[in-house]
């Protein structure tokens, strides 16, 4: 059950070497070992491209989500681990036990700077373990130790609890807590007590496999250090951007959640299941407000943004702390549920970390059954004695449990809105709101044209965060102009040029994912979405020399392999669309079914794709990762 991470001397690495090694866990054995990055997966970068470069050659089709046939892969991007500031992120795939298709998940905190530390760029875990287990890993090897007493925790019992059992304290790790051990199909992946791989199920299939934890001592190994004078002028220059973007002190002090007025004010925040757009009240929930609670802030590895807090509310125990939520929880437990009450909301997004299952995903549950129950919908058998009038958060939380536990009306929701709604039937299907499996964000579509678009083609369903389309309200009329030919690619109710928006979007934004960086410094404060900076960056504090073309063909190519590893394992349910409840019947102009289809031909032959959008099979891109020396 241990392998040594010191690979054969034999055994050559050639350009791959300074991207780390693949540890490979089989959990049905118990065996694990370590082979070189391989040399035809470089173009991908690394990230979320080394990943699906990675399940599109090696998983088959008809594999079943939560069988031990499915992967799960954990990998650093390009620049995790190193110098660079922000370089925090770690990329988790597999095959969504919710959607079916391409599960997809991020997280930031240390887990995988640590990882890097140990000269890993990648986990790959299959099979599943006879009993529970956690994977150890340190700079000397990887073991497989039981966790059969964690099974049943939740992931803050399940970290602190492991710290308590190593004499390391400086440990890593990657939990799952109750909601990921078997009825829930959105199970997360929680890190500390704020860092979370939410969407698309994660949580869930290590649970499937026994998986309990992923615990990382940190090792010694330095990724891409900045040594020379040339190195640290590239890494300090970053960190000065960074500084004095504009948003940059509000973004520290209050975080993304410091933006929920914005969004409401803006006009494009859905609310009530997104029957509504916006609410009258939003000063309850205005997380600016609990700027006093603070007790401590802090943030990722190398990031200079610091955006998250604890915080302490009134009338709580003197130990007692909550995490002060990000913008999405916030805005999908609150508006989105009827519910204006921010106490209750934090209380809610907590409780969803330590169970450890989406909050998005969670709260959507409870919008759709509040929506059902007004509507009348809602069979009595499963209402029983649930208040599911809205913002009831005594009842959101005996959901929340419900969903959990495997009991009642949440035994349904926890396996999300599309099978719910198939499940009880009667026309509840109208009001489950999804793409492809996987619920949306807090944005409205109808509201926002770019980021309907953005929804419709994203990869993993549903959600804003993976095409990251604020391009179209943050860029200027004349970069819109310059960019596009058009002012109109940065007005939200047009359509006008959304196609190569969101070809731009979903490019950029799968780059930063292969790099490791964090989307809110490089997309929401530097606005980079020509990636300017980060050639900078990268070819200042590495031997790399790339051009911003050679990182945009890297993100065309992922995202075709994306979307074709999607139409292997589609089960009929994968067409770019969206709800007929977001579609405009009175007129041409906003979101209409001919309008989304204008918006997605446009998008189909920007990105190369057929009418139908359906990529070419793939061919070879320039391998600007081979490490050529630079002269």
């Amino acid at each position: 059950m241990t392998c040594n991470l010191k690979m054969n001397r034999d055994q050559k690495m050639g350009s791959a070497k300074q991207f780390g090694q693949l540890l490979n866990v089989d959990l049905s054995s118990g065996q694990c070992h370590v082979s070189a990055f391989p040399e035809t997966a470089l173009e991908f970068i690394g990230g979320r491209g080394f990943n699906i470069w990675y399940l599109y050659h090696h998983l088959p089709s008809r594999t079943d989500p939560l069988a031990p046939g499915n992967m799960l892969l954990l990998s650093c991007g390009l620049l995790t681990g190193s110098s660079a500031p922000t370089s925090s992120r770690l990329h988790i795939n597999a095959l969504s036990p919710l959607t079916g298709i391409l599960g997809s998940s991020n997280v930031g905190g240390y887990a995988g700077a640590w990882l890097r530390s140990c000269n890993i760029a990648s986990v790959i875990i299959s099979g599943k373990s006879q009993k529970p287990v956690m994977l150890y890993i340190d700079s000397s090897g990887a073991r497989l130790e039981d966790a059969s007493h964690l099974w049943g925790k939740d992931t803050f019992e399940t970290q602190d609890m492991i710290r308590q059992s190593h004499d390391d304290k400086k440990l890593k790790i990657l939990a799952i807590g109750p909601g990921g051990e078997g009825n829930v199909r959105f199970g997360a992946i929680i890190t500390e007590r704020d860092h979370a791989a939410g969407r698309t199920g994660m949580g869930s299939v290590m649970g499937s496999k026994n998986l309990k934890a992923i615990v990382i001592s940190k090792g010694s190994h330095k990724h891409f250090p900045a040594v020379t004078s040339a190195q640290k002028k590239a890494v300090k220059a970053y960190v000065s951007k960074i500084k004095d973007s504009p948003e940059f002190d509000f973004f520290s002090k209050y975080g993304g959640a410091g933006y929920v007025k914005w969004v409401n004010d803006f006009g494009i925040m859905g609310s009530r299941n997104y029957s509504q757009i916006g609410i009258k009240n939003i000063e309850k929930i205005d997380v600016r407000k609990i700027e006093k609670n603070i007790v401590r802030s802090s943030g990722c590895f190398r990031c200079p943004v610091q955006c998250k807090a604890d915080i302490k509310l009134d009338g709580m125990k003197k130990d007692e702390r909550f995490t002060r939520p990000e913008f999405e929880p916030v805005l999908n437990l609150g508006p989105k549920c009827g519910l204006e009450d921010l106490t209750q909301i934090i209380k809610l997004d907590n409780l969803c970390t330590r169970l450890g299952i989406d909050s998005t995903s969670a709260a959507s549950g409870i919008a759709f059954a509040m929506d059902l129950f007004e509507k009348n919908i809602l069979p009595e058998h499963l209402v029983q004695d649930l208040d599911l009038s809205w913002g009831n958060a005594a009842t959101m939380e005996k959901l929340i449990f419900q969903m959990v536990e495997g009991k009642g009306l949440g035994k349904i929701l926890s396996l999300g809105v599309r099978k719910a709604s198939e499940l009880i039937g009667n026309g509840a299907s109208e009001y489950a709101v999804h793409v492809k499996g996987l619920e949306l964000t807090a944005y409205h579509p109808s509201a926002i044209m770019g980021t309907a678009l953005g929804y419709a083609v994203s990869s993993r369903g549903g959600d804003y965060n993976n095409v990251y389309a604020s391009l179209e309200y943050s860029w200027t009329e004349i970069q819109a102009k310059n960019e596009f030919g058009t002012k109109e690619a940065v007005n939200i109710k047009s359509i006008l040029a959304k196609g190569r928006v969101i070809k731009k979007a979903v490019a950029t934004n799968i780059i930063v994912d292969c790099l490791g960086l964090c989307k809110v410094p490089v997309l929401s404060l530097l606005r980079s979405f020509n990636l300017e900076n980060e050639v900078e960056l990268i070819n200042g504090l590495t031997n790399l020399n790339i051009f911003n073309k050679d990182l945009f063909k890297a993100g065309e190519k992922i995202a075709s392999l994306e979307k074709l590893f999607n139409i292997r394992h589609e089960k009929g349910d994968i067409e770019d669309t969206l709800p007929e409840m977001f579609m405009d019947k009175k007129g041409d102009n906003g979101l209409t079914r001919d309008n989304l289809r204008i918006m997605l031909q446009e998008y189909y032959t920007a990105m190369g794709w057929d009418e139908k959008g359906i990529p070419p099979e793939p061919a070879g891109i320039k391998n600007f990762t081979k490490l050529e020396e630079k002269k």
